[in-house]
């Protein structure tokens, strides 16, 4: 194999830790789910209809979680590809 290969290979490397810990911040900032854990607990037909778009950071910090998680994958796949040939 090529110089060039490694390199590609290194760089996309890097990236997928960059982006590993950038998952786990975000995850880490997004707003608590107290409620709603305690809620599939103890069945939590309390408040059935009270469903809420998420709205701001809370949906900010979403989008940019599955962005992340797209990118983690995409990554992952094309890694996996470049190491079996």
């Amino acid at each position: 194999m090529n110089g060039g290969f490694y390199k590609v290979y290194n760089v996309i490397e890097i990236a997928l830790v960059i982006v590993s810990v950038l998952i786990v911040i975000a995850v880490l900032m997004q707003p608590s789910k107290q409620q709603d854990a305690l809620n599939a607990l103890s069945g939590g037909g309390g408040d059935l209809f009270t469903k809420q778009k998420k709205r701001g950071f809370e949906a900010v910090m979403v989008k940019v979680t599955y962005v992340l998680l797209v990118l983690f994958f995409a990554f992952s796949i094309v890694l996996v590809y470049l190491s079996s040939h």
